[in-house]
């Protein structure tokens, strides 16, 4: 299962009755942008009067086999509207929002802590010029992140192009900071600078120090609980047969971040 950031918002969906979708055949879900025009920049993502949780709650609710969260990713102003709308939106339709937190003047602490227990943040491994790291100056969780982490917030890796970074990783993972999913911020640009691929993200963390039984869970069925989708990531009886068969190579390989830092490792995965 691919979990799509989300680019459209409820704006472009057509409102008519409930939609009801063979999930043995969906493969392809979506977080739908508070923004009502979708992700399309700055300045039409900023524009309050175009957030309407309730417009973006009825339309997750028309195609819940399809639309599995609410989506807040570039505001660059200091009022909460748009993030407690975002919320507002979950928390009528009973989804998860998604936090891309491209989102500068909103300080991370206070972002945390309106999260609710299955909310999910993205970019979780990086050092940004948008955003509060999750570790301190000293390389350590902040007493915040740790909080909010054992409230219920999920941490995604969003890797991305420009949106992981080892020397915050390494350290996070270290301390407990495990991801809960392995999010790859696929896009022509991550895709041909230090990420290739969500096996490629495995790889990295497998590398690191991460048990493969830990990779495996959180790529499955820890995913698959984030987007209250408890019928996928598992081989349970009567589940639908929705299987990869990996190898672990081994061998001398090399990883980059998206800062051009390299790490070795005597392990990879494969399809």
């Amino acid at each position: 299962t691919v979990v799509d950031a989300g680019t459209s918002g409820w704006r472009n969906f057509p409102v008519f009755k409930k939609q009801v979708i063979d999930r043995s055949k969906t493969r392809v879900l979506s977080f739908l942008n508070i923004a009502g025009s979708g992700m399309t920049g700055f300045p039409s993502e900023e524009d309050v009067n175009d957030m309407d949780s309730r417009m973006t709650a009825l339309v997750i609710e028309q195609f819940p086999d399809i639309i599995v969260g609410v989506k807040i990713g570039h505001y660059r102003g200091s009022d909460w509207t748009p993030f407690d709308r975002a919320l507002e939106a979950g928390h009528m339709a009973n989804v998860p929002l998604f936090v891309e937190c491209h989102l500068p003047l909103l300080p991370l602490e206070g972002i945390l802590n309106r999260m609710r227990p299955g909310d999910i943040y993205t970019h979780s491994y990086c050092a940004a010029s948008d955003r509060m790291c999750l570790l301190d100056d000293q390389g350590k969780i902040r007493p915040f992140v740790l909080e909010a982490q054992n409230k219920g917030v999920r941490f995604d890796v969003g890797h991305g192009g420009g949106m992981f970074h080892f020397d915050i990783a390494v350290p996070a993972l270290e301390q407990g900071l495990l991801p809960n999913s392995f999010g790859s911020d696929l896009h022509r640009f991550s895709m041909n600078s230090g990420m290739k691929n969500m096996l490629d993200i495995m790889s990295k963390f497998l590398n690191m120090g991460m048990a493969i039984e830990d990779i495996v869970y959180r790529a499955t069925w820890s995913s698959a609980q984030s987007i209250k989708r408890e019928d996928l990531g598992n081989l349970s009886e009567g589940s639908v047969a929705d299987i990869v068969v990996l190898s672990v190579r081994k061998g001398s390989f090399g990883f980059i971040d998206t800062r051009g830092n390299k790490i070795s490792g005597d392990r990879r995965l494969e399809a």
